[in-house]
């Protein structure tokens, strides 16, 4: 699987269609010699929706394509013929987006299953054509109304990820070379913090040809839950992910005690959300090639009374234990 380019949130300017208006006509066939009014009505205008779609993973597409117009309602016609209708302007998004109001902050909706759609912009109506108008007194009536705008808006898409598995941790806790030797994505691997600044998707297959989407969110920080850093950023996408797997640096390579690291995590997701570390879950030890790590690991269940699966990404050591505690974890679900 290949790394997918990831855009998580994005503004959008969307116009529906205007509605068509109504026509004013009189039928003038040879035989009728009392033709009356025969304007039609306009079409409607087109519609914007956002429409969730299981097969796109980000709204990259969107933020190149910020502004989107749906289709003009056509003019009514004679012989009491309808204008055409715009025609729906459907807009595909990865499944977890969260539409707003970009003017006032209103929460306009979400799409979360595949195929479900909300409606961003309402289509203009047609307008009435003069046969609404006759009556015994008014038989040529020259009386027809024009159609409505549509809509216009400018709105924010929010992508909160509907992954199987989130990856968590610290910078440079190995998230990303974790993630490649799952999934054989290939994030960008670094040695510095914050080499993920956009989360990044992998797929992983199990032997009964099961599959599982798993994330890898940008590393936090301590006081994420308030905002510092990119912390909402990240933990947003942290909410709808169902196992959450926390990924410890057990060298402390960055000077930080591993069961230090482990009580942040806790902290920063219980400070965002409490019910987030009720999840099913799973500790990796990453980085036990290292002498530290080995060190490091007896201190760090004695503390935290976890015992972690213990790797090394960068070796591509003990990944097989962690495919087959995902797939224990994630069957019955």
């Amino acid at each position: 699987m290949k790394t997918i380019t990831f855009k998580d949130r994005v503004r959008l300017h969307v116009t529906a269609g205007n509605g068509g208006d109504g026509c004013v006509a009189f039928r003038r066939e040879k035989y009728v010699p009392r033709g009356g009014p025969s304007g039609g009505d306009g079409g409607h205008g087109g519609s914007v929706y956002i429409q969730a779609s299981e097969n796109t993973d980000s709204l990259l597409d969107l933020y190149y394509r910020p502004h989107q117009r749906a289709p003009h309602g056509g003019q009514g016609r004679n012989k009491d013929r309808h204008g055409k209708n715009g025609t729906d302007l459907f807009l595909k998004v990865p499944c977890g987006t969260v539409a707003w109001d970009h003017d006032n902050g209103e929460r306009i909706g979400e799409v979360l299953e595949d195929g479900a759609t909300l409606r961003l912009a309402r289509g203009g109506r047609g307008g009435l054509g003069n046969i609404h108008f006759a009556t015994p007194s008014h038989q040529a009536p020259r009386e027809s109304t024009p159609g409505t705008a549509g809509e216009t808006r400018t709105v924010t898409l929010e992508l909160k990820l509907t992954a199987d598995v989130g990856l968590t941790g610290y910078p440079n806790a190995g998230k990303s070379t974790l993630l490649s030797r799952l999934t054989n994505a290939h994030p960008k691997v670094a040695p510095y913090p914050f080499t993920t600044l956009n989360p990044v998707i992998g797929t992983l297959q199990f032997d009964d040809d099961t599959r599982a989407r798993i994330a890898d969110i940008p590393g936090l920080i301590d006081g994420a839950h308030t905002g510092a850093g990119l912390g909402h950023d990240f933990l947003r996408h942290i909410e709808r992910t169902r196992v959450l797997v926390f990924v410890i640096d057990m060298a402390g390579i960055d000077g930080r005690h591993p069961a230090d690291d482990f009580s942040g995590l806790l902290h920063e997701l219980a400070a965002y959300n409490a019910e987030l570390i009720n999840r099913p879950r799973l500790v990796v030890a990453n980085k036990m090639d290292m002498d530290e790590a080995q060190l490091y690991l007896p201190e760090f269940i004695e503390r935290t009374g976890v015992t972690p699966l213990p790797v090394s990404a960068e070796q591509n050591e003990g990944i097989d234990p962690v495919r087959t505690r995902l797939f224990e974890l994630l069957r019955p679900m």
